[in-house]
């Protein structure tokens, strides 16, 4: 079933790079107390993903946090060291948190899970923004097809 607004996220485990290699983070540590934004594209490097997406909240990362967002984080269905090397590509580090979910694990106890195969890309995440003040969903937006519009940065700073 899919994450509704009202509802508390599901318990995870992601996984992000520290200064020491591939560390994961509980999502109850991620969300716990927090107010936190997270965006999820199918794929990182991918042509909508690496223009728009991401870049968005790279150039809205002060204003999300000026609205009250702790952390903004960006999940997909790729391993860490993919998610790690296209946030340095796209000059995220301190603005946008570069999550890996990398068996889709966490993706699927959203519910948000998207078949990609018919693409070559197997099982991803369907592209989506949820804000989340401490661990409970506020708004969830999930985009249709192949649309680019709900799960926007600006979207994220109208909820705040």
């Amino acid at each position: 079933m899919t994450i509704q607004a009202g509802k508390r996220m599901p318990e995870g485990t992601l996984t992000h790079m520290g200064a020491n290699g591939p560390e994961p983070i509980s999502t109850s540590d991620l969300f716990a107390g927090k107010t936190v934004v997270l965006f999820s594209v199918p794929g990182a490097f991918t042509p909508t993903c690496s223009a728009k997406h991401l870049p968005g909240y790279i150039e809205h990362a002060k204003a999300l946090a000026a609205k009250g967002a702790d952390t903004v984080a960006c999940i997909a269905v790729n391993d860490v060291f993919v998610m790690d090397a296209w946030g340095k590509s796209q000059n995220a580090d301190g603005k946008v948190m570069m999550l890996a979910d990398g068996n889709g694990d966490y993706t699927t106890a959203l519910g948000l899970e998207l078949d990609a195969s018919g693409f070559g890309m197997g099982r991803r995440g369907q592209r989506f923004s949820i804000v989340v003040k401490d661990g409970v969903a506020k708004h969830v937006n999930v985009e249709q097809g192949g649309e680019f519009k709900v799960s926007a940065a600006e979207v994220a700073l109208e909820q705040l």
